[in-house]
């Protein structure tokens, strides 16, 4: 069978494989490497939270039942913590009933593969999630383009996923929020059609507008910084315009010089798809050129 390629040519995609007996997975193990993974090795819960205080791998494959903290509790402190969440995490265990299916999906996990391993099955799964979480923290970055950020809510109120600009404000708000869910101070937003105002610990203020639903349920919360005087600034006139999550990503390649086929490269679309883009994203700016966009979303156009 044919190897699969990393997900990045140019860097070494890192892998962090958790299970109680290591040796058992030799053959995982070298597949790995053989094919461009650097892999570390934890050989327990504890130990794995342990490497991620000092490396944040590109993925994680995790067994599911080990002595002490088991694989589903360790996914979920992973999950808890902001500056780890978006890792992919793959189980591996011999368990294959629905409940425990389940709860590793319930727990943060994104796939699930029966011991025993099958490593080229395994390789395939990681090249796919690894490409997409890769493109996932580009996509984050860019939704914070012009100082605003995006939060998705589910309809429990539960914070399904927010940029990481929309993180900071959400954390610096007079209450903090328990771990995963909207602050009340923000429960008004989720009416339709909503805009309110909120103001952090330290006095900024932030305006908080309902874009409407997203996929699977979700409400979608635009964030954007507030400033005196800014009325007609380019910070202003991007939430105004209240682009879509995508339109904000080809916004901010836009900003940076990169041509459509460049940017369909990077969000995995095609050029015509990004120009239609485009399009919509100049009609609600107001402007005719791709350069005048771009010094807007660099905050160069008043």
């Amino acid at each position: 069978m044919q190897t699969l390629s990393p997900p990045d040519e140019t860097e070494r995609p890192v892998v962090l494989v958790v299970d109680d007996a290591p040796s058992s997975l030799g053959m995982l193990c070298d597949t790995l490497e053989s094919s461009g993974y650097t892999v570390l090795v934890a050989a327990d819960g504890e130990a794995a939270l342990q490497r991620l205080e000092l490396v944040v791998p590109d993925a994680i494959l995790l067994d599911g039942l080990m002595p002490g903290l088991s694989g589903f509790e360790t996914c979920r402190r992973i999950k808890a913590n902001a500056a780890l969440a978006h890792i992919p995490v793959l189980f591996m265990t011999g368990l294959s009933e629905t409940a425990h299916v389940v709860e590793g999906f319930e727990c943060g996990g994104v796939d699930y593969v029966v011991k025993p391993i099958r490593a080229q099955e395994v390789l395939a799964r990681l090249h796919t999630h690894t490409r997409n979480a890769r493109i996932t923290r580009m996509a984050r970055d860019a939704v914070d383009v012009a100082g605003m950020g995006v939060v998705f809510v589910d309809a429990r109120g539960r914070i399904a996923w927010r940029s990481p600009q929309a993180a900071l404000w959400i954390q610096a708000l007079d209450a903090p929020p328990a771990a995963g869910l909207l602050p009340a101070s923000l429960a008004p937003a989720l009416a339709p059609g909503a805009a309110i105002a909120v103001t952090t610990a330290a006095g900024a203020r932030i305006s908080v507008r309902n874009l409407g639903a997203a996929a699977l349920g979700e409400t979608m919360l635009l964030f954007a910084a507030q400033r005196e005087g800014a009325v007609g600034t380019p910070s202003a006139r991007l939430a105004e315009a209240a682009l879509t999550p995508r339109e904000t990503e080809v916004l901010s390649w836009l900003a940076k010089g990169k041509t459509n086929r460049d940017i369909g490269d990077i969000l995995g679309t095609s050029p015509r798809t990004v120009n239609k883009h485009l399009e919509h994203i100049f009609e609600k700016l107001g402007v005719e050129t791709r350069a005048a966009a771009a010094a807007l979303a660099s905050g160069q156009l008043a």
